[in-house]
C-alpha cells in the first residue's frame, strides 16, 4: 500500500517554529497523510512530548492510523543532517557530520542531509557529501531558496545513486504536507518506513506559498533577533 510521509517538519520545540506537535499532526491528518517525521532543530523533545501524550509510540507503531517517525534536524558543523527513526540523546549542534551519521546509525536510524545546495540555509556541500556514510538526499525541499538547488541534490542522488526524499520543511501547520514521500511497503512502521527509504520512494513535489514562505522567513528573523537580545541582556 502507498503510504504518504512529509519527512521534513518543524514545531515550537524547534526555535524558529511556530505551532505545536498536535497541530502538525492534525494538519497533516485533514490533508490525507499518513505520517511525518518531526525533525525539530538539534532536540528530539518534541517527539518524547508526543510519546508521552500518547500520540506516537516508543515501539515505532502507528497511532490510530497515524505514524510519528522521530526525528531530528542536526545542526552538524558542516550543515543540517536530518536523522530519522531514532531519538538522539541532547543537544548535538556543531558537532562534524560523519560523527551524527555514525551515532545515528549506531541507534538504528537513517542519515539523510537535507537541502544540500541550498547556499543560504546552511546545506551540506558537495565536497563533504563525497565523505559521507549517508542512506539517501532530501532532493526536494518546499522551502528552497531557489529551484535549481533543488535540481543540483537530485543530480547528485541519481549520479550517486542515493535514496531519494521529499519534505515540506514546513515550521507552521498550515506548510505541513506540501511536499511529501509516498511509500510502498506492507509494513507501517518506523521500521518498515525506514527499511523502503532505502529500498526506494516516489516524490510528490510543491513548493510553500509565499505566505508561508513569508512565515518562515519572518519566524527565522524573529529567533536571531531573540539570540541578540539574550546576548545583549547577558
Amino acid at each position: 500500500m502507498p503510504y504518504r510521509l512529509d519527512l521534513h517538519c518543524h514545531s515550537w520545540f524547534s526555535g524558529d517554529g511556530v505551532s505545536s506537535p498536535e497541530a502538525m499532526i492534525a494538519a497533516a491528518r485533514a490533508k490525507g497523510l499518513h505520517g511525518l517525521a518531526l525533525t525539530d532543530h538539534n532536540t528530539s523533545d518534541g517527539c518524547r512530548h508526543l510519546i508521552d501524550r500518547g500520540l506516537a509510540r516508543e515501539d515505532g507503531q502507528p497511532v490510530d492510523g497515524f505514524l510519528v517517525i522521530p526525528g531530528n534536524e542536526v545542526s552538524t558543523a558542516e550543515g543540517h543532517l536530518l536523522c530519522l527513526g531514532t531519538l538522539l540523546p541532547g543537544n548535538l549542534k556543531g558537532r562534524p557530520a560523519a560523527e551524527v551519521c555514525k551515532l545515528v546509525h549506531e541507534l538504528g536510524g537513517l542519515a539523510i542531509p537535507a537541502h544540500p545546495y541550498d547556499l543560504f540555509r546552511a546545506g551540506i556541500r558537495a565536497a563533504v557529501l563525497d565523505t559521507l556514510e549517508i542512506d539517501g538526499l532530501e532532493v526536494f525541499n518546499a522551502a528552497s531558496t531557489l529551484k535549481r538547488y533543488n535540481e543540483q541534490a537530485l543530480a547528485y542522488a541519481a549520479a550517486r545513486k542515493l535514496p531519494m526524499t521529499a519534505g515540506s520543511d514546513a515550521h507552521h501547520e498550515s506548510a505541513v504536507g506540501t511536499a511529501c514521500t509516498i511509500l510502498h511497503t506492507d509494513d507501517f512502521s518506523v521500521r518498515g518506513i525506514l527499511g523502503q527509504i532505502v529500498r526506494g520512494t516516489e516524490l510528490e513535489r510543491r513548493y510553500l506559498t509565499r505566505r508561508d514562505k513569508f512565515r518562515k522567513t519572518w519566524n527565522n528573523w524573529l529567533r536571531v533577533r531573540r539570540k541578540k537580545t539574550r546576548r545583549a541582556e547577558d
